[in-house]
């Protein structure tokens, strides 16, 4: 590792600057959500084009986000801080003056790979800069922001486009991220010892692939999942990533070092936003559709209920770190937290649409704070496993695994849902309208009641889902069996059995 002069080293401002960024990257996704009405009035937009405001970020986001990690490690974590910060916040004030659509998706664009580099050397920053309990702190602190960032975008845009209008939005985020920036100078450089040259060929590759796949999945339910268009977009992204493997498995400077993938427990933690996809993010994603279209709710009313989500992932996170700091497995707390995620999908259920507030708050809660306790504990556990030297690859591979698994889960479970919905009401036009809330005339009982029902189907598949996630990562966080084999060395980067974060003396 080599850094700056200690005394340029803040670690207060460190985690502040890190913290500062990590709210902007989330609250650019919910936060644009609700601008889109605004943007597609002003710029005569509609459908895919305006749709891609949205998908165009997630998709360069998903992307580039292993590649800046592994940059970073190399040619320096706060220089990659610094380079992808910029990048965010020049094309969120492209994205604030565009004057048409496609630039605006351009400029949408290119602030998602500013948020790859972000997200990948920001948490690489910390887990070089903090050890032991300040560590998981520092990790519980990060997971609030992520969850302030996503639970007060849509407000502060809501705010913002009804002031203002929309291209305060995303002038709000250039501002963050300037403020954020001018604090850099305080950060510490530090890379990997040996600095090998970046492996481009596997850079375009994994790019490639992983960006097919994601716009297969975007674009699966317009364009139909069997069509020509999505198959090849799969297909092709799927034998790009196998590609990806074999070139990494080769190479003398990979990517991604295959051993990081090969260690269970640290893959286990990797899976885990994951399963937070699954069980929350869908929810915060959909819920609100559900609760306007057949429960009549005002979106402001919608919004409200939701803090019942979302206020848990704000308070839970420094809770967490400091049950681990005293002693409690982080294991058991991930355990926990993945739970609530298939309890709280299937206690959901009891949703109807005259249904009290005070029915639902239950499961809203427990999904909140499955959401709250993963955020703050699975990615400092995760870090606590991988070499310094190794820092931003990891995170790299792990937000990779968080952003592009929200990308295709969120599609695939739109087109689900679609798909339950016509299937009771007889037509798949009729579905999509009211899958995005329109449920006026005549009929709109017999629509919110398939509406409901094959929500609930939904929610029980969802909590089936997460209950096998959570088994499977709960059994591969187990240590090793002790008294088998040659004793691991001391040294030895990121080992099977090394210790997920405890209660330091």
């Amino acid at each position: 590792m080599s850094t700056v002069p200690p005394g340029r080293s803040r670690p207060v401002i460190t985690l502040v600057v890190v913290l500062l960024a990590f709210v902007t990257v989330p609250m650019s996704i919910s936060g644009a959500a609700v601008a889109l009405p605004g943007i597609g009035a002003d710029l005569h937009a509609a459908g895919a084009p305006l749709q891609w405001v949205m998908n165009a970020y997630n998709l360069t986001f998903a992307s580039f986000t292993l590649v800046a990690g592994s940059a970073a490690d190399l040619v320096g974590r706060r220089r990659t801080f610094v380079a992808g910060g910029a990048v965010f916040a020049l094309g969120s004030l492209a994205a604030a003056a565009a004057p048409g659509i496609v630039l605006l998706d351009l400029a949408r664009a290119l602030s998602g790979i500013g948020a790859a580099g972000v997200f990948a050397s920001g948490g690489a920053i910390l887990a070089t800069t903090f050890d032991g309990p300040a560590r998981t702190r520092a990790f519980a602190a990060l997971g609030s922001a992520a969850g302030l960032g996503l639970a007060t975008g849509p407000t502060l845009s809501g705010w913002l486009v009804g002031g203002l209008g929309w291209r305060a939005t995303f002038g709000l985020h250039a501002v963050v991220l300037a403020v954020a920036l001018a604090g850099a100078g305080f950060l510490a450089e530090s890379r990997a010892e040996r600095r090998p040259r970046l492996d481009i060929t596997g850079a375009v590759v994994f790019v490639a692939g992983l960006g097919a796949l994601v716009l297969g999945s975007v674009q699966g339910p317009e364009w139909g999942w069997s069509g020509p268009g999505v198959l090849g977009l799969l297909v092709a992204g799927l034998g790009l990533l196998v590609c990806f493997g074999v070139l990494q498995s080769r190479s003398a400077a990979p990517l991604l070092d295959l051993t990081l993938v090969r260690n269970r427990r640290f893959l286990a933690l990797c899976l885990v936003p994951v399963v937070t996809t699954f069980g929350f993010v869908t929810l915060l994603t959909y819920l609100p559709t559900y609760l306007v279209g057949a429960g009549g709710l005002s979106p402001q009313r919608a919004g409200t209920v939701l803090l019942l989500m979302t206020a848990p992932v704000l308070l839970a996170p420094p809770l967490a770190g400091a049950l681990v700091n005293r002693g409690v497995p982080a294991r058991l707390l991930i355990t926990v937290a993945l739970a609530c995620f298939a309890g709280g999908n299937a206690w959901l259920t009891v949703l109807a649409p005259d249904t009290p507030v005070a029915v639902i708050a239950g499961p809203l809660v427990l999904a909140g704070l499955g959401a709250g306790m993963s955020f703050g504990v699975g990615d400092g556990a995760a870090m606590s496993l991988v070499a310094p030297e190794q820092a931003g690859m990891a995170t790299g591979f792990l937000n990779t695994l968080r952003i592009g698994s929200e990308a295709i889960v969120i599609a695939v479970y739109g087109a689900v849902l679609v798909s339950l919905i016509g299937a009771r009401v007889g037509s798949q036009d009729l579905a999509a309208r009211v899958a995005a809330g329109d449920l006026g005339g005549a009929a709109s009982h017999t629509l919110a009641a398939g509406y409901t029902d094959a929500l609930h189907t939904l929610l029980y598949a969802t909590a089936a889902v997460c209950l096998l996630g959570t088994a499977a990562i709960a059994l591969a966080l187990a240590p090793p069996r002790r008294g088998t084999g040659a004793p691991v060395p001391a040294s030895a980067p990121a080992p099977e059995d090394a210790p997920l974060p405890s209660k330091v003396a």
